[in-house]
């Protein structure tokens, strides 16, 4: 195994321990993916991330059924929508997957996050979507996973968490704690009298028109257009 690799390896494990050190996941139930090459590197299944170490993320071509994959240790369950959303999208370097608390209730509710606060526009667009609802692990669920994603970096899984994207590790990681960040702030807008003011079309334009000048572009400019 090369160096770089490792080192991807590596961050994926280190990612996974800070979003359940934040309180963006529980226990296992999230997952992340990062390309690499012609395959994806992700994490396995049921496993402890205080347990993982480099040569157990799994390896999975992105051209394959899912069938073929290599590591000692079988993939996540969401394998599914880690290779179909970086097969779908050459934007997308990573992908990461939790659980967190604020984005999960509201995908609960199947509501979707409107435009309450200027960073929705880091999602590339006037809302977060929420996808419809389909067991995990199934191709129905990846469908509806790249259904909510058209034209956005992140979204809302029906009755189960989140997913967000990025040109790499780091930038998909940075998306998670915004979008749980909005999530928390909507869902405590709605406890005061007359909710939220929702941002025109308009007002949004001009907010993704002000990003391509300023440094969330720098490396994300199609995601944010």
């Amino acid at each position: 195994m090369r160096d770089s690799e490792r080192a991807l390896r590596q961050t994926i494990i280190d990612l996974c321990l800070e979003m359940n050190r934040n309180g963006i996941n529980q226990g296992t139930s999230g997952n992340i993916s990062a390309r690499h090459g012609e395959a994806m590197l992700l994490t396995p299944s049921a496993t402890p991330y205080e347990e993982l170490t480099p040569e157990m993320i799994v390896s999975m071509p992105l051209d394959g059924d899912g069938t073929n994959w290599s590591g000692p240790l079988t993939p996540s369950t969401e394998w599914r929508f880690h290779r179909d959303i970086l097969r779908a999208r050459p934007d997308a370097g990573a992908v990461v997957h939790a659980h967190p608390v604020f984005a999960t209730s509201l995908a609960m509710t199947r509501r979707a996050i409107p435009a309450c606060h200027y960073m929705i526009a880091v999602f590339g667009g006037t809302d977060v979507r929420c996808s419809g609802y389909s067991r995990f692990g199934t191709e129905a669920l990846s469908r509806e996973a790249l259904a909510a994603l058209d034209g956005r970096t992140g979204c809302l899984l029906a009755n189960h968490g989140a997913i967000t994207i990025g040109s790499d590790l780091a930038k998909a990681m940075w998306r998670m704690v915004e979008l749980e960040t909005l999530a928390r702030q909507y869902h405590h807008s709605l406890q005061l009298a007359g909710g939220p003011v929702i941002l025109s079309d308009a007002e949004i334009a001009e907010v993704l028109e002000a990003f391509g000048s300023y440094g969330l572009q720098s490396r994300d400019a199609a995601a944010l257009g």
